[in-house]
């Protein structure tokens, strides 16, 4: 199928690209990788009347270390993220191992970070990345305006986020290291969307679990903290088989996910429990 008719509008920097967006309005959607948006503009799925590209926007191609920190550009690709080892480290291996899930290599090599962010797929492994490492997204305005959205605060339900029509993602930024993470998912063949995906990011003392963060994707309409599995992490005992399977059974006793044509609540609460378990045997090994 075609997509319905639009006119194309080539954004030359930051602030061009936010003036158009709030010239147009809610007919406006911003081109970035185009993964997401143009199979769904070919299905109808979505109309745009205006597409601004911003593409060229080389500023927003980085990846940087900020004192403890890491900062994303929106363009950066995930194929560069996966490619990144030195930039990222061993304490945001997570980022880098967690690309492997995301689509095949020629959806990686164009598919970028904001537009993943900015798509809010419940699933999708940078939103569900966001949430557990405490992300903030950082948005850009008309006439230069910017404002930082905590990632527990920009995904309000399926594809939708409190990133305002005349605002444009520019960079995400996590802020402390996380060397004990990692990220599993189940999906019916490798590179398809996940049913449910599930990632952990363990406070190790030597051998001794003092806490960490547990979070789900494809469990309800935005990717959620398992906070009963992340209470039995907080009780300070030592790692083992038995502690992590008691944290994956109560997140998977604490979530309400939905019967889709992938299965029923069962069957996701079953998925959920087995990933989160790997999930944290995985992030011990690392």
């Amino acid at each position: 199928m075609k997509p319905a008719a639009f006119a194309y509008h080539r954004a030359r920097d930051v602030d061009g690209a936010t003036a158009l967006l709030a010239e147009l309005g809610a007919d406006a959607k911003v081109l970035a990788g185009g993964q997401s948006l143009v199979p769904m503009m070919n299905f109808r799925l979505a109309r745009p009347r205006h597409l601004v590209d911003i593409g060229r926007l080389h500023e927003l191609n980085h990846i940087t270390r900020d004192g403890s920190a890491l900062r994303i550009g929106a363009l950066t690709t995930h194929h560069t993220v996966e490619t990144a080892g030195r930039q990222l480290g061993p304490e945001f291996e997570v980022l880098r191992a967690a690309m492997s899930w995301v689509g095949h290599t020629p959806i990686r090599a164009l598919g970028t970070v904001g537009g993943s962010l900015a798509h809010a797929d419940a699933t999708a492994e940078w939103c569900l990345l966001a949430v557990l490492l405490d992300a903030s997204v950082t948005v850009r305005g008309p006439c230069g305006s910017q404002r930082s959205i905590a990632a527990a605060d920009l995904f309000l339900g399926f594809y939708t986020t409190t990133v305002e029509p005349d605002e444009l993602i520019t960079e995400v930024t996590f802020p402390r290291p996380a060397p004990r993470a990692a990220l599993t998912e189940f999906a019916e063949r490798h590179g398809d969307f996940a049913t449910v995906a599930a990632a952990v990011d363990l406070d190790l003392d030597g051998d001794t679990v003092r806490g960490g963060r547990v979070a789900l994707g494809g469990v309800a309409p935005v990717p959620v903290r398992a906070r009963a599995a992340e209470e039995v992490l907080r009780r300070g005992e030592v790692a083992s088989v038995d502690l992590f399977a008691e944290c994956a059974a109560a997140a998977a006793a604490e979530i309400d996910p939905p019967d889709t044509p992938n299965g029923d609540a069962a069957y996701h609460r079953n998925l959920a429990r087995d990933l989160i378990e790997r999930a944290c045997e995985e992030a011990l090994a690392r």
